[in-house]
């Protein structure tokens, strides 16, 4: 609970990073459109259902997400017992179930959904749950509701504790969000939104498992991590997706 953090996680970060791509754009506009409170009915409007298509639109057209499609192609993966579709508009329903679809967390109202889960966060029995996504931290941050504590270095591959710096791309994270702690939060660091749902959606339709062990090459850093992967609703939605940072090491 001590505050070993006295400066921002994210002192500058240049704004048209925001602005000139349209993933980052897309990615933005869903982040208002949730409560952060489990046991607060979700209400979706036209406009935001509207923000969910485009999303789903702009990923698509992206390296990765073209990627993840054909990769689960190739692996025969299902979803509710069905193949996944070959044509791209079938696959975005696909992507939109498992991801954008609202469900109970709380056991009746529809207060949540895998997306706001893992990228936006929620609060739950006084504690953060989820919230495992670098942009909105740094929003949040901006804002002044974040309070950044500190994080926690990975161990290198000879078991002592890695170099950590400012061209990492995960941390494991402590802070407060609106005065709500989060003692534990493993984020990736200036990854593309494109990116991180294309791995955790990899891993939930072509993997049973909750751990799953990759490798993450960087150009002469390697960082060994375990993805978790979490199912709800008998796996038809995610329920949570991070990674965890077992190891980080030069090659």
């Amino acid at each position: 609970k001590e505050d070993c953090a006295f400066d921002p996680l994210f002192p500058h970060v240049d704004p048209a990073v925001f602005d000139s791509r349209p993933t980052f754009r897309a990615f933005r506009l869903l982040l208002d459109n949730y409560s952060r409170h489990c046991g607060e009915e979700e209400e979706v409007t036209e406009e935001e259902s509207e923000e969910n298509r485009h999303f789903l639109d702009v990923i698509m057209e992206t390296g990765p997400m073209k990627y993840c499609h054909q990769y689960c192609l190739a692996k025969k993966a299902t979803y509710g017992g069905e193949s996944i579709p070959e044509e791209e508009e079938g696959f975005k329903e696909v992507l939109r179930s498992i991801w954008l679809e609202l469900y109970s967390r709380s056991g009746g109202k529809m207060d949540s959904s895998g997306f706001e889960h893992v990228f936006v966060g929620e609060v739950k029995n006084d504690k953060v749950s989820g919230f495992h996504n670098w942009i909105q931290f740094y929003l949040e941050e901006t804002k002044g509701n974040i309070d950044y504590r500190g994080y926690i270095k990975p161990r290198s591959c000879d078991d002592s504790m890695a170099e950590t710096n400012g061209d990492d791309h995960v941390l494991t994270l402590q802070f407060a969000w609106n005065g709500v702690e989060k003692f534990v939060g493993t984020s990736f660091i200036g990854v593309s939104p494109e990116f991180e749902l294309a791995l955790y959606t990899i891993v939930f339709l072509t993997t049973e498992e909750e751990d799953s062990d990759i490798s993450l090459d960087v150009g002469g850093e390697v960082f060994d991590l375990k993805v978790k992967c979490y199912r709800y609703n008998d796996g038809k939605n995610i329920g949570s997706c991070y990674v965890e940072a077992m190891a980080h090491y030069e090659v």
